[in-house]
């Protein structure tokens, strides 16, 4: 975004004008610009109030109401940690009892304001000159706040006693931005976040929930944290961070609060241990952030069931088993996986509305669902299938949710 996108907000006339706006609404925005141009704002102005109130709209997902107070970019909120995450962050400072910190990549602020509102002293570090306008504007209300607009790596750290990253994991060109998966190619890189906990640092990190079991330093305990059913982030925490006892673990938040898997040792895929066996009565569909975590095994193992195949994360019983680490499923009925069999019994279940879950088969559930519903007369039935592998052999196994209750 660029610096007159916003420039305009940052007047007394701006900011009152942002301020007076209602709930954004798309399709009021041409009549209310032309409204608030015929009032006398300036086409400028009124471009970059209707944004910043679109942004709000949008951030209020991630940020509640806070987010009616604070200036985005857009690209900063599509990467922007969500505050609720932000304040497990922040805990894990006020936990191991660090008062300062330094938030590197502070992006538009969400980490710092929750270690703000938490009273630790923040400097939020930010390279873009644009987002280190915005975290200015989000870390006003904390005086003991303060946003700095420079690199990561050119920071002094004196009288800090902890650091928190969020380190940009996309390179930008002409064609777009592309994802990287190299934490050597992240800005700053993880050596970099190495560095800084080997000088004794109370370093957390903020990781892509890809980053891979190899790439994790052997001094680091590493958390995947799903949302909702949505794996958000790996984090990495160092020295003072790090909890005695655990290397690896999977937090889950749902609808029915939040539970944590974890693991006192590093992932090792020859050393699962775990008991395979035939699709029985229940299907369980362990959440992302136990799978990213490498704790597949460690749920059978403490749900008593078994792998359907060592190499797919699918779990199955003979009982229905509650945990908060997976979807349970009730098994209806099991078939080879064939599409022209699957179809003819799309047709005589008169299945209209079908959900396809897959793991381990390389089939692309849109297009089977299109196939296995063109001509099948839209049937009233709605229906689950499991696509997966079990040795050699593809199967698709029909399954009714079978949740706990809310």
């Amino acid at each position: 975004m660029a610096p007159d996108a916003i420039s305009p907000l940052l007047t007394v006339e701006g900011w009152e004008l942002l301020s007076s706006l209602g709930p954004y609404r798309e399709s009021d925005s041409l009549k209310l610009n032309e409204s608030l141009r015929k009032a006398g704002h300036s086409p400028e102005l009124v471009a970059a109030a209707l944004t910043q109130a679109r942004l709000r709209a949008k951030a209020e997902a991630k940020f509640g109401e806070f987010a009616h107070q604070m200036l985005f970019t857009q690209a900063g909120l599509e990467q922007a940690t969500r505050l609720s995450i932000a304040a497990l962050h922040a805990q894990r400072f006020t936990a191991a009892g660090i008062t300062s910190v330094a938030d590197l990549g502070c992006g538009l602020g969400a980490d710092s304001l929750a270690m703000a509102s938490l009273d630790i002293k923040v400097t939020a570090v930010e390279m873009d000159e644009v987002t280190t306008a915005c975290a200015t504007i989000n870390l006003m209300p904390f005086p003991h706040a303060t946003v700095v607009c420079g690199r990561a790596e050119d920071v002094s750290l004196a009288g800090v006693e902890g650091v928190w990253l969020d380190p940009a994991r996309r390179t930008t060109s002409t064609s777009g931005t592309t994802r990287l998966f190299d934490p050597e190619a992240f800005s700053p890189p993880l050596s970099f976040v190495e560095s800084l906990a080997d000088r004794g640092l109370a370093v957390g990190v903020k990781m892509g929930p890809g980053i891979p079991h190899e790439a994790i330093p052997n001094t680091a305990e590493a958390q995947w944290i799903s949302l909702n059913g949505d794996v958000v982030e790996a984090g990495l925490y160092f020295n003072q961070l790090a909890r005695p006892g655990v290397c690896r673990s999977a937090l889950v938040i749902g609808k029915n609060g939040s539970a944590e898997l974890t693991s006192a040792v590093k992932f090792d895929p020859a050393g699962q241990n775990v008991e395979i066996g035939p699709i029985s009565a229940y299907l369980y569909e362990p959440d992302g952030a136990v799978i990213r975590a490498g704790l597949v095994a460690d749920l059978a193992r403490s749900m008593d069931a078994h792998l359907l195949d060592e190499h797919i994360a699918y779990l199955s019983s003979d009982t229905p088993l509650n945990t908060p680490f997976a979807r349970r499923y009730k098994v209806l009925e099991v078939k080879p996986f064939n599409v022209k069999a699957l179809k003819a019994w799309v047709k005589a279940k008169r299945i209209g509305v079908l959900d396809i879950k897959k793991r381990g088969v390389s089939v692309t559930p849109e297009e089977l669902r299109r196939q296995l519903l063109t001509g099948s007369g839209k049937g009233p039935h709605k229906a689950t299938l499991v696509l997966t592998r079990i040795g050699d052999d593809r199967v698709a196994v029909v399954v009714e949710p079978h949740d706990l209750p809310a």
